[in-house]
């Protein structure tokens, strides 16, 4: 029985499948948790600077704010660059658009 021959192995796709869903979610949650940080960091440094009533506030405030946005550009930059790997790698499993594919709708 030659390779093309063989049947496919659906479960081994539906399990591909769903990892790759896990995979895109769990890109989401990283990428929330990415802007959640970065909104404490801009949150801290408008806390620090109307908190403490400092001499150099301004100047923590703004070390805040350039952190939180440092982070914030990192995470989008991750979260393209992840979504652009798990593009790639739907392609890899194939399109299965067989016979078998009208027993799961």
């Amino acid at each position: 029985m030659s390779e093309i021959e063989k049947p496919l192995n659906k479960d081994l796709i539906l399990r591909e499948r769903l990892a790759i869903e896990r995979t895109d979610m769990a890109i989401d949650r990283t990428v929330l948790s990415f802007i959640r940080t970065s909104l404490y960091f801009a949150i801290a440094g408008i806390t620090v600077n109307s908190l403490l009533k400092l001499s150099y506030g301004w100047w923590l405030e703004i070390i805040f704010w350039i952190i939180g946005t440092a982070i914030l550009i990192v995470g989008v930059i991750n979260y393209s660059r992840q979504k652009r790997k798990l593009k790639e790698s739907k392609r890899h499993i194939g399109d299965y658009k067989l016979e078998w594919e009208d027993d799961i709708e």
